[in-house]
């Protein structure tokens, strides 16, 4: 169904190989009872780590792999997408937090928290979130008051990936009385500070392996040695690394969406109806048809973006369609699947029923298909 790719090197698919081993001991035998106490182990982090699957983009110095190159990031997002594997969200910790310590710490918090990073010992998280602004970074209300030595943060944020097992977190925090862009920093929260508390593991209605939750703030003395960046330029640094991360989401759901309908070809080969196989129902080849088309189109523009963000030359209106249509796609195609596969589809035994209810939050974190169409539209009437 899928045409040959010349994205990947023998070496590429040589890692994705660890990748599929990884998975197959790893994750899938104990992906069912994570679900179940909708948190994965700490053991499997540090498997990652041991397997060289985390911090990808990381120097060797610090225990990373030492490569810019995406594409084995690309591998990664793919093989866990296609094993239905949303509980450990890697792409999180290697293709959004990771890019803030390596690009804005200093080398003293390099060496403090990246080979933790690396090893699985360290899991993190990125608190942007807050329950009273949504995406809107301009609405930030948690504040860091400068006290010397340290800032005060106050505040909360929710909707936090790997909030319950995170131990060092990216809050965005104000740090000028006005707010706005020119006014918000990056400070990391180390797990243990007096008064950082986490709330509720959020009951979510898919990726129930995923630890989100909210997190609180109250008084927590922040060492000044533990701003990312400089004071007052968080915004310019989220927005430099926000097209990789909605590329990341969309290398997801592309792989995703071909893999649903992987599954509903063969089911509709085997699966008989008024004495025939469904896939000998006019109406079924259509939908097939359809689907395999716009799976196809969505991956040659996904791979493009791709080649194109290794050589330093996405820009953040590309990477906002490829997250668009990549992700809506991936609506579309879980939606059709479900349906062609009748109530057996409705059964979450089914991994069509689940990659239903996972990826449906695909359209709205990493910026909402809203957002994305209000950048790309944007650019084009200025």
């Amino acid at each position: 169904m899928t045409a040959t790719r010349d994205l990947y090197t023998p070496d590429h698919e040589a890692f994705r190989d660890t990748v599929r081993a990884f998975l197959a001991k790893e994750v899938l035998p104990h992906h069912a009872r994570w679900e179940q106490e909708g948190v994965v182990s700490r053991e499997v982090w540090r498997a990652a780590g041991e397997r060289g699957l985390l911090g990808l983009a990381v120097p060797e110095e610090y225990g990373g792999g030492g490569t810019d190159d995406f594409r084995y990031s690309a591998v990664l997002i793919e093989e866990f997408a296609r094993a239905g594997a949303s509980g450990l969200a890697i792409s999180l910790h290697n293709d959004i937090v990771g890019p803030y310590l390596t690009t804005l710490a200093t080398e003293e918090q390099k060496r403090r928290w990246l080979p933790g990073h690396t090893s699985g010992r360290l899991v993190t998280a990125v608190a942007m979130s807050e329950p009273g602004a949504g995406s809107d970074l301009h609405g930030i209300r948690t504040t860091a008051t400068d006290e010397g030595d340290h800032y005060l943060l106050n505040g909360s944020k929710t909707f936090i990936s790997n909030g319950i097992l995170a131990d060092l977190v990216v809050v965005v925090a104000r740090t000028t009385p006005e707010g706005g862009r020119a006014g918000q920093s990056l400070l990391v929260v180390e797990r243990g500070m007096p008064g950082f508390e986490r709330g509720r593991n959020l009951d979510k209605i898919g990726q129930k392996a995923q630890d989100t939750a909210e997190l609180f703030f109250r008084d927590v003395r922040v060492p000044k040695e533990n701003l990312l960046g400089e004071e007052n330029r968080a915004f310019p640094a989220l927005m430099a690394h926000l097209a990789q991360e909605r590329l990341a989401i969309a290398v997801g759901a592309a792989a995703t969406a071909e893999h649903v309908l992987g599954l509903t070809l063969t089911h509709v080969k085997n699966r008989e109806a008024f004495g025939h196989p469904l896939a000998h129902l006019q109406h079924v080849r259509f939908e097939a048809a359809e689907m395999a088309t716009e799976c196809a189109v969505t991956r040659g523009f996904v791979d493009q973006c791709v080649l194109d963000h290794c050589r330093g030359q996405l820009d953040a209106v590309r990477a906002a369609m490829a997250k668009w249509w990549a992700t809506e796609l991936q609506k579309r195609i879980a939606d059709r699947c479900l349906q062609l596969h009748g109530g057996y589809g409705y059964m979450t035994e089914y991994p069509v029923a689940r990659a239903f209810l996972d990826g449906r939050v695909q359209t709205i974190y990493g910026g909402t298909t809203e957002i994305m169409k209000e950048i790309i539209g944007r650019s084009l009437l200025r």
